[in-house]
């Protein structure tokens, strides 16, 4: 069992050799991409990386404040599903109203992988192997759609 501070160190031991091993990875259109902080160039949208206990998560987040503005916004990546999945090679689960840890609703767009443990070392690889083909993906396929989408 980890202290909270153990604990604390181990995830950011983990996401800083995740974002060394992705430093030269280049986004779709050439750019250099901070992969764990991706701008999407829209507020109140988000890919967000999440590696914990249990398993470990790509997903897309709106949390958008205004009801109206975050179900439009889903709806609008809704309509771009088949692009999304064209782009991943496989089906995303999407969530029009989940809450976060404090309690916000947000609409949710995420694939995980289970049985897998940020804290085990010897899970690293298979995180890894999970989170980055995703990422890249969503990043393909975000530089096709964001066009698309009127925020």
């Amino acid at each position: 069992m980890y202290t909270r501070e153990e604990a604390s160190q181990v995830k950011k031991n983990f996401w800083t050799s995740f974002g060394q091993y992705m430093k030269p990875v280049r986004g779709a259109e050439g750019q250099i991409i901070n992969w764990l902080n991706y701008k999407t160039g829209i507020k109140h949208l988000y890919f967000r990386l999440d590696a914990e206990k249990r398993m470990a998560s790509v997903s897309v987040e709106i949390s958008h404040p205004d009801q109206a503005e975050r179900k439009s916004l889903f709806e609008q990546l809704r309509a771009l599903r088949e692009m999304l999945e064209d782009h991943t090679r496989e089906k995303w689960l999407w969530q029009d109203e989940v809450y976060d840890e404090t309690g916000r609703t947000m609409s949710r767009i995420m694939i995980s992988i289970e049985n897998v443990n940020v804290f085990n070392a010897g899970d690293w690889p298979q995180i890894i192997s999970f989170l980055k083909p995703r990422i890249i993906a969503l990043d393909a396929f975000w530089s096709e759609a964001k066009d698309f989408i009127n925020a």
